[in-house]
């Protein structure tokens, strides 16, 4: 597998909307062993709050997952990457997707403008090695590795990862986003999973994907079958969901961002809790 140029990014990470995690929560999630923080939310450009993450924690590594290549534009995404890398050498690693064609008024083919914007980011000086693309299908995941160090697949399966190796090849990076709910009762965790999964089930590029690892109409109408749904939101004793996720890895994975289903309160305890099974404590 790939040997990211940023240097290592751990084997476990946390993907978290980057508003909510505070800086004593930051230095907790740092000395739990998880190595990075995936911030998802379709950041704005300036990516301002990327220094006060890094200057909160002194090993803990920041990627976006991802900036919206739509509403953050390439000029300005690369600005900040330069700010953030002059202050920080080797800690943030810049994520890029094209999101969801139901939400974009003037949207063209996901492919194109994604090769248009690396493009552009190629002439503003990003490294390629310090970039990921969000990829599901077989020609954007080639993209990345073609393109980026790689790929960060958002709500997919242990099928999914080892497809996408397949595809991507040996050295390109995998970092693949799974969901956890911290419970062992089924009824709780797919409540609280459809409640999560809801947006993403009117979009056409999750279901898409999905069906293409051989869920059919009925998984993917909303709110998802209970097969679905316990396929991308893993449960149960700490032991089993860190098993699940393991899974990744032996699937050809480098790397997971854990996103834990719980109120930000609960967030460093959950993690507590997991770090162990993960084999980071």
């Amino acid at each position: 597998m790939t040997n990211l140029a940023l240097g290592t990014f751990g084997v476990f990470g946390l993907f978290q909307q980057w508003k909510h995690v505070t800086a004593a929560q930051l230095r907790d999630i740092e000395a739990l062993g998880y190595g990075a923080i995936w911030a998802g939310g379709s950041p704005p450009a300036q990516l301002d709050w990327v220094e006060s993450i890094l200057e909160s924690t002194e090993t803990l590594r920041v990627a976006t997952g991802i900036v919206n290549i739509w509403s953050a534009s390439a000029g300005q995404v690369a600005e900040s990457f330069h700010r953030i890398e002059a202050a920080h050498p080797g800690r943030f690693l810049l994520g890029i997707g094209a999101g969801h064609p139901e939400l974009i008024a003037q949207y063209k083919k996901p492919y194109e403008a994604l090769t248009e914007y690396l493009a552009k980011l190629d002439e503003y000086g990003v490294p390629k090695v310090q970039r990921v693309v969000a990829a599901l299908g077989p020609q954007v995941l080639k993209l990345a590795a073609r393109r980026s160090a790689g790929a960060h697949p958002y709500l997919t399966t242990p099928q999914h990862t080892a497809q996408a190796r397949a595809l991507i090849g040996p050295g390109a990076f995998l970092a693949p986003e799974h969901k956890v709910m911290l419970t062992t009762d089924a009824a709780q965790a797919r409540a609280v999973g459809r409640e999560a999964l809801a947006p993403y089930l009117q979009g056409t590029n999750y279901v898409n994907n999905w069906k293409r690892l051989g869920f059919n109409d009925s998984d993917v109408a909303a709110p998802g079958s209970d097969a679905l749904i316990d396929a991308l939101v893993v449960y149960g004793s700490t032991d089993a969901i860190a098993a699940r996720l393991k899974e990744h890895l032996a699937a050809g994975a480098d790397h997971v961002p854990v996103q834990v289903l719980t109120g930000t309160d609960e967030l460093i305890p959950a993690l507590a809790e997991l770090a162990g099974p993960l084999g980071l404590s």
